[in-house]
């Protein structure tokens, strides 16, 4: 429990960077400098208000410069990143596969709120992650002696890039696959693999299949067939479920055939 608080705590402040990470990125400003400002006024933020969520509590969500209201996400943000880093360690345990893992879970929030807010996937994010992912696998690999699971992440991510732009280039007028997605389905497939084969299929599948459901519930809603809908959340989300129950399923799909 205490690993899981400690997880929890360092999720908060992964979760304070986030928020910069979002708001800056896009608009391609650096997340270093300058330090955290007011986004009205542009007043520097003092440290004892930059404490995730308890300064937000206190300031009552406004800017102590000018009283300007802040918004309710940058709490939001650090409390969904603490609840997931949390649930992580307390899923898998201290284990070396929660270096993937958090790492992970930190670009999905990123992603998912940049991919809404602009309908865009960074390449200054999405890059990166194929050697970042990449060399926080190598601990695990070594731990276990095992090397396979390397190899399979490294064909997972070439099989699940090269199927999206395989669909991009069947369908381009279809205009749902983006450039961002077909370099975000390496990252996945990268991870997915690595767990298994049945959690790449699965997590892979469920990214459609969530996006899917979504589309056609927006349509009913009375969204227009042009609107551009972003996948990536979609995808990301799937890539979560595969991880965490695509094994199960997998197994029961072999079962239930007889294999």
């Amino acid at each position: 429990m205490l690993v899981v608080v400690i997880a929890g705590l360092a999720g908060l402040l992964i979760g304070s960077f986030l928020n910069v990470v979002v708001h800056r990125v896009p608009a391609g400003r650096s997340v270093v400098r300058p330090a955290s400002r007011c986004p009205a006024c542009e007043a520097p933020i003092l440290r004892r208000d930059n404490v995730p969520v308890l300064s937000w509590l206190l300031l009552r969500g406004r800017c102590r410069a000018c009283g300007e209201r802040i918004s309710f996400r940058y709490p939001l943000v650090e409390l969904a990143t603490g609840a997931a880093f949390a649930g992580i360690v307390a899923w898998q345990g201290v284990t070396w596969a929660l270096l993937p893992l958090l790492y992970l879970a930190a670009i999905t929030i990123a992603l998912t709120l940049i991919d809404i807010d602009v309908r865009r996937l960074p390449d200054v994010i999405v890059l990166p992650s194929y050697p970042v992912l990449f060399l926080l696998l190598i601990p695990d690999a070594v731990a276990d002696a095992e090397w396979w699971p390397l190899v399979r992440a490294v064909i997972g991510a070439v099989a699940l890039f090269g199927f999206y732009d395989v669909l991009a280039l069947l369908y381009p007028k279809a205009g749902a696959m983006g450039g961002g997605d077909i370099k975000l389905a390496g990252v996945l497939g990268m991870t997915l693999a690595w767990f298994g084969w049945q959690e790449l299929v699965v997590g892979a599948f469920a990214g459609f299949l969530l996006g899917g459901v979504a589309s056609a519930v927006l349509l009913l809603a009375g969204a227009s067939l042009r609107a551009r809908i972003p996948f990536g959340p979609y995808m990301l989300a799937g890539a979560w479920l595969g991880l965490a129950v695509g094994g199960d399923i997998g197994d029961w799909y072999l079962r239930s055939i007889g294999l």
